[in-house]
């Protein structure tokens, strides 16, 4: 992020924060959905966060940091709306960016599957953690800053998710190899 950017929002410039949301918005919101795997609550998420984060912006101690500041902010908000709304819709949602699926519609739809319901299985700290890492990208050291944990519980979640991730998708394995018998 440009740093006289988010200083300019600091000061309450309101152009500045525009111009910020609409760098940060489809992030923000990408985040959320692959979080909480339900467009509308991601919708409510993103937008909570972005007001968060106009509201605590002048609090915001290093500009430099902005980027890992609004992610904390978006994954509270993801949290917020999970304990709002304990109910999950599954349906059309994914882990991956839909765009990793216009390749292989016919094999990729059962591989996504898989993948959903085994992500579907982690615990919301865990699933915060994994979009992070594998959709937006962050390093260890990102996600815990963002996150507000020590790096070795990034580590240790990233390890448990694929651990519980290969475990999922190895049952829906042997339950296929054995003709849907369990």
């Amino acid at each position: 992020m440009d740093r006289e950017l988010v200083e300019r929002a600091q000061r309450g410039d309101e152009s500045a924060f525009a111009a910020l949301a609409v760098r940060i918005a489809d992030s923000m919101y990408a985040t959320a959905h692959h979080i909480l795997r339900d467009t509308g609550r991601a919708e409510d998420a993103a937008q909570q966060a972005l007001i968060d984060i106009w509201r605590h912006l002048p609090e915001l101690k290093d500009p430099d940091r902005f980027q890992a500041w609004a992610y904390r902010i978006v994954v509270r908000a993801a949290y917020a709306e999970a304990r709002h709304r304990r109910l999950w819709n599954l349906r059309g949602s994914s882990i991956l960016p839909e765009r990793a699926y216009a390749a292989d519609q016919a094999g990729g739809v059962a591989d996504r599957d898989q993948l959903d319901r085994g992500f579907q299985r982690l615990p919301l700290d865990h699933r915060a953690v994994m979009v992070l890492k594998h959709y937006v990208g962050l390093s260890n050291e990102e996600i815990a800053e963002a996150l507000e944990i020590p790096e070795g519980t990034v580590r240790s979640r990233l390890h448990h998710s694929l651990r519980a991730m290969r475990a999922a998708l190895d049952a829906d394995a042997r339950t296929s190899a054995d003709g849907g018998r369990a």
